[in-house]
């Protein structure tokens, strides 16, 4: 039990917290790269002694947990001893770091006053380049090797000091070596902030004060979580999903098979069975399994609280190594998408026991489109990426939100029209939503969007999308949403559909994204006929799928509406 009265542990968790949201607003103030300062693609975490996450700054929700499985790797690596003040860590080998190798982690110790270690700060983000063998991004390769340069656990300060070397390195191998040095020192500003917040709450409450509110901040957050876990339903459910390819064998679709257990103590996610010997990339590190996985968990038991290491105590993982879910070196881990499809297989086991509890599957993807080359009105190299919005499932509580980021990234955004054209020889011909696309039912499916690109120069469209073969699935007698697909010049006899994909375009090509919408939850001829209505009225369903898919009959001018 802590001796620091709860009043104090309560003004310290504040603090922390203060202290994370400055280091996020520090990175994306100084950061090169729009993928971090518009989208938000970033994991920002203070940690205590142990490596485990004690206040973050919501970006990418798994990279924060993440955060705590590679400053544990880099630590044991190194050597508690070796880590002094003024010191900053670069993480990126994917089987340590939990990500792939253009998501570095960087992080710092926090010592006290008195030389005391107490804590770590951490910061990851995407970077644009560390001479993978693909500019942008990496979909077909077939060993470590193939996919950039390897840092575990380098010191890019030492006691303070710039080590040049680790940045001559980065310079000399990166084709956007400006830009991806300006972001790693933006991840050491963010560092380096946290560090000196936390030391000032060490320094007004002692560093022992600071150390035991860290320990009950936990404590706290796993209470949390054993009393919403103690009101789940209890049971033992198996489901499986597919990746669309890993890239290599492209007619080869990729199993992940869960089975999930509840019992009073713990939930088990449990990935045995799911896809081995999977050649392309799409492996993942155990770390971000783990990640995506505790996203999951949070959602159910302590959603209104602020990440803490301790709500994922009572969750427990299970991987074979070797696996999908468990890459080893030297297996292939640059396309990341199984970490964002898995944690919708483990809703669609749950859903077998709490069917009111969950929603139905949202578009499943996050439907990035990254493009480069050269840019014509300055003669430099460009590169920009945006994710787009699904539709969320439909719930026993009411609709799926209509376009809005998956589930994966709940902190990010995509990237502006404005920035996309500004930095960028692409024009966005049209950006809205897509009709009929939320799968009908009692409580409708959210609709997914559409945004064509017209490409001004000859440049690389980079398609990750990865659930295109399988519809997003429904709830309890609701119909599928449609499913994510890419569209080439539509219209022409060039046309193509296609999903995860490397493209040369010329001046003049189209690349049209559209994402999928959510399952439906319940019998769509027991929605109202009003809410019908209103889902004509705004667009969200057309006059014909209310008739076929509701039984309503919608007047398209007046939108009178009734039963048929």
């Amino acid at each position: 039990m802590s001796t620091v009265d709860s009043i104090t542990i309560e003004v310290i968790r504040h603090g922390l917290l203060a202290a994370a949201e400055e280091m996020a607003r520090n990175l994306c103030r100084t950061a090169y790269n729009t993928v971090v300062y518009e989208i938000h693609d970033y994991g920002i975490g203070i940690h205590d002694a142990n490596g485990d996450v004690v206040a973050d700054a919501p970006g990418i929700a798994v990279f924060t947990r993440g955060n705590d499985h590679g400053i544990k790797k880099a630590v044991e690596f190194l050597g508690r001893d070796k880590l002094r003040p003024g010191d900053v860590i670069l993480l990126n080998y994917p089987y340590w770091s939990s990500a792939h190798t253009l998501d570095p982690l960087v992080f710092a110790p926090v010592h006290s006053a008195g030389g005391e270690l107490i804590g770590f700060t951490s910061c990851r983000i995407h970077v644009l380049d560390l001479k993978q063998k693909d500019a942008g991004y990496v979909l077909d390769s077939t060993d470590m090797y193939q996919e950039g340069i390897f840092f575990t656990a380098a010191k890019l300060y030492r006691e303070g000091e710039i080590n040049e070397d680790i940045f001559n390195v980065v310079k000399f191998n990166s084709r956007m070596p400006e830009r991806t040095i300006g972001d790693l020192q933006a991840q050491v500003s963010a560092c380096f902030s946290g560090v000196r917040r936390t030391q000032e709450i060490a320094a007004k409450y002692g560093a022992d004060t600071l150390t035991e509110a860290m320990a009950a901040i936990n404590d706290h957050g796993e209470r949390l979580a054993r009393i919403a876990l103690a009101k789940l339903p209890k049971g033992t459910w198996t489901a499986y999903d597919f990746v669309d390819q890993d890239g290599v064998d492209l007619d080869r679709m990729i199993k992940m098979n869960v089975t999930v257990t509840v019992t009073d103590d713990e939930m088990i996610v449990d990935w045995t069975g799911s896809e081995k010997d999977v050649r392309g990339p799409i492996n993942l590190p155990v770390g971000q399994t783990e990640a995506f996985c505790s996203l999951i968990f949070k959602s159910l038991t302590t959603p209104d609280t602020p990440v803490v290491a301790g709500n994922f105590r009572p969750l427990r993982v299970i991987t074979e190594p070797g696996s999908v879910m468990h890459a080893v070196p030297p297996m292939p881990t640059f396309t990341l998408w199984t970490g964002l499809l898995g944690g919708e297989v483990v809703l669609k086991a749950l859903a077998q026991g709490m069917p009111d509890l969950v929603p139905a599957c949202s578009g499943g993807d996050v439907c990035s489109m990254m493009g480069l080359g050269v840019n014509p009105r300055n003669g430099e190299a460009w590169l920009e990426a945006t994710n787009e919005a699904v539709g969320f499932g439909g719930h026993a509580g009411g609709d799926g939100a209509d376009g809005i980021m998956h589930i994966s990234e709940p902190g990010c955004r995509n990237n502006p029209v404005e920035v996309l054209e500004t930095k960028s020889p692409m024009f966005i011909e049209s950006y809205g939503y897509r009709p009929d696309t939320g799968g009908a039912g009692r409580n409708r499916g959210g609709v997914g969007v559409q945004r064509s690109y017209r490409f001004t120069a000859p440049s690389t469209g980079i398609c990750i999308v990865y659930k295109t073969k399988t519809k997003p699935w429904s709830i309890d007698g609701g119909a599928e949403g449609d499913n994510n697909h890419i569209v080439l010049n539509p219209g022409t006899d060039r046309e193509k559909v296609t999903g995860g994909s490397y493209n040369l375009l010329d001046t003049g090509d189209v690349l049209v994204n559209n994402t999928g919408g959510g399952g439906g939850y319940g019998n769509p001829f027991e929605r109202s006929v009003s809410l019908v209505a209103a889902d004509v009225r705004n667009g969200f369903v057309s006059v014909s799928a209310a008739l076929q898919d509701y039984g309503v009959v919608v007047d398209p001018v007046t939108f009178e509406a009734s039963r048929a």
